[in-house]
């Protein structure tokens, strides 16, 4: 594999900082998801396993300590914070749509909030799925957020406002290539990549005063910020709907985090 030759349009800001930020808030709100469920998957000691996508890489160090010193982890993103890494886990800037995978390489390989950003994601889908061994898992944890309800806000004005920059994020998504409502489509195009035992599980997180998921989409209201002002907000009904979220009475429903998980048959399974 090579390093990051190009990259591609992204919806959220390339600063640093910003996307510390975004990788650590994402981390809170969706670890306590991903991690069981890929531990359900019986990974253990030797297992070698592919974060495509990493982000900040707590996923990633995760692996590690279950695969431990016989397994191998690796872990690609387009611009990784940390290049190299230590054994088991490896750490490579990699391109999941241009930059070639191993064939047959992998037991476990997991892909959070990544396809819905590329517009290849159904060729990226089948190169991952031939990377794993015959008999490996493939979990890719997906959003639809399509449906996101405000549930209680200060006052009528404050729910508009609230829509309104939920639309206006969708549009931002949209505009650069990504697909919001893709979650819902992961268990359908998994079984149509050839997999097997497909296991989709939907999550819904309460956005409420201190939740982890209220923080993320705080967060989204300033690395989303250019973006969002090309969709139609202000800089003033960015400010109103960050005093919107941190109202304590607010709260409301998030999108849907399809977790899928689905297994390559083996070559006795295939008729």
């Amino acid at each position: 594999m090579q390093p990051l030759a190009s990259r591609p349009h992204y919806s959220f800001s390339c600063d640093p900082a910003l996307s510390r930020e975004q990788h650590r808030r994402l981390a809170a709100a969706y670890d306590p998801i991903t991690l069981p469920r890929l531990a359900a998957t019986g990974v253990t000691t030797g297992w070698r396993c592919l974060d495509a996508g990493s982000g900040g890489g707590s996923v990633a160090r995760w692996l590690a300590r279950r695969v431990g010193s016989t397994g191998q982890v690796l872990a690609t993103d387009l611009a990784p914070p940390e290049p190299g890494g230590r054994p088991p886990l490896t750490v490579l800037a990699h391109d999941l749509r241009h930059d070639p995978l191993p064939e047959a390489a992998f037991d476990l390989i997991v892909v959070r909030l990544v396809l819905q950003h590329l517009p290849e994601r159904q060729a990226v889908l089948g190169r991952l799925v031939r990377a794993l061994v015959p008999g490996g898992w493939l979990q890719i944890d997906e959003l639809d957020i399509s449906y996101e309800p405000p549930l209680l806000t200060p006052d009528e004005q404050a729910a508009r406002l609230y829509t309104r920059f939920l639309a206006a994020r969708s549009a931002a998504l949209r505009a650069a290539g990504a697909d919001p409502h893709w979650g819902r489509h992961v268990p359908a195009a998994m079984r149509a990549a050839g997999l097997a035992d497909l296991d989709p599980q939907p999550h819904i997180l309460l956005r409420s005063a201190g939740s982890a998921a209220l923080r993320l989409l705080l967060h989204h209201t300033y690395h989303l910020r250019d973006q969002l002002i090309a969709a139609g907000l202000t800089d003033r009904q960015l400010r109103q709907v960050r005093t919107v979220m941190r109202d304590p009475v607010f709260c409301a429903a998030s999108g849907v985090l399809y977790s899928v998980q689905g297994r390559r048959p083996r070559a006795e399974e295939v008729s």
